[in-house]
């Protein structure tokens, strides 16, 4: 029998290697998975913004964006670059110079790197890179530091600032209770739309597309804020929207709208910290607590399952933690709350 093979080359290698893919390729596939997953518009949003934080820094160095070119000791030069020479507010234009200075905070590096690292861990899992960069570069260690809070004083201060008589004026007034009385992230509360509010319970639903843990919950609000709510729908309703919180023109307000609207009502107030809506937050959290509110509820009002994380949210005053001293200190059963004072030779 004649050999089939005579006169034949054999094949050992492929017509075409195959060709690696790129950084925006690759993104493209972690993208889209979140999307098909439900997560949020603006999580999706940082992703995006995220990921051409470390192409920029690529085209920087002038590296092109593959992943060979990705390892950890590129990462961890592009943690140490934005440390030590990134401009913050770099392109901003309504960013003055003088807050325009030279290098991120460690929890500014941390947060652009967040999503980096469940990016890469994302593509190793699906098995589309044989490496994950980011498995042996360790976070920036962030310093701990004591998150103010606002006083009784200053709260009063801000809520006096909008001019109600001005719609604007009104729906910010409306919308500072709302996350003083609802201890709301900013991005729930103006995403909150009519159907989100039982006048009759006098609850708000927030809906788990729009909170930061993905989870339903029900936030408790007092008539006075109700009422609020109520008078600024009523005064909305030419602009036939669902969303309660709108701009002039009938818009949704965004989160960055309000939160300029705030810097102009804290000038005006004269309160000299920098206000943002997350503050109301915490100041909300810690009067909750310092009032005798229980941390377990205030864990539920806030949306957290782990009551460690309330505790990350309330910032106790060292007025309270003064005045809780004095009244369990061990000293007052072992020699008596009322100490005289020792007489002194004249």
């Amino acid at each position: 029998m004649a050999d089939k093979r005579t006169g034949r080359r054999p094949k050992f290698e492929r017509k075409a290697e195959k060709t690696p893919k790129t950084l925006e390729e690759l993104f493209q596939v972690f993208y889209d998975a979140k999307v098909s997953e439900g997560v949020s518009k603006r999580t999706l949003e940082t992703y995006r913004e995220n990921f051409r934080f470390l192409c920029d820094y690529l085209d920087r160095v002038e590296l092109s964006h593959y992943i060979a070119n990705v390892d950890a000791e590129l990462l961890r030069r592009y943690q140490s670059w934005m440390l030590t020479a990134k401009l913050r507010f770099d392109g901003h234009e309504h960013k003055s110079e003088k807050e325009k200075t030279v290098g991120l905070s460690p929890v500014t590096v941390n947060t652009r790197t967040k999503n980096l690292r469940t990016m890469f861990r994302f593509l190793r899992t699906e098995g589309l890179i044989e490496v994950d960069p980011w498995e042996h570069v360790r976070k920036v260690e962030e310093p701990e530091i004591e998150i103010k809070v606002l006083s009784i004083e200053q709260l009063q201060k801000l809520l006096q600032a909008p001019n109600q008589r001005s719609y604007a004026g009104f729906r910010d007034f409306v919308l500072m209770n709302v996350l003083i009385d609802g201890f709301m992230r900013i991005n729930e509360a103006v995403s909150l739309q009519i159907s989100d509010i039982d006048f009759d319970l006098e609850m708000v639903s927030l809906r788990a597309e729009v909170t930061k843990t993905k989870r339903f919950r029900m936030v408790p609000l007092q008539k006075s804020t109700m009422k609020l709510l109520k008078e600024l729908i009523n005064e909305s309703e030419e602009f036939g929207s669902d969303y309660v919180f709108l701009t002039n023109y009938g818009d949704p307000l965004t989160a960055n709208q309000y939160r300029h609207r705030l810097k102009e009502h804290a000038k005006i107030a004269g309160v000299s910290v920098r206000v943002h809506p997350h503050l109301f937050r915490h100041t909300a959290a810690t009067i909750f607590l310092e009032q005798g509110g229980e941390v377990r509820h205030l864990a539920k009002i806030l949306g957290h399952a782990d009551l460690r994380m309330v505790m990350r949210y309330t910032h106790l005053s060292n007025k309270s933690i003064k005045s809780q001293h004095e009244r369990f200190t061990p000293l007052n059963v072992v020699v008596g709350k009322l100490q005289k004072d020792r007489k002194t030779m004249k």
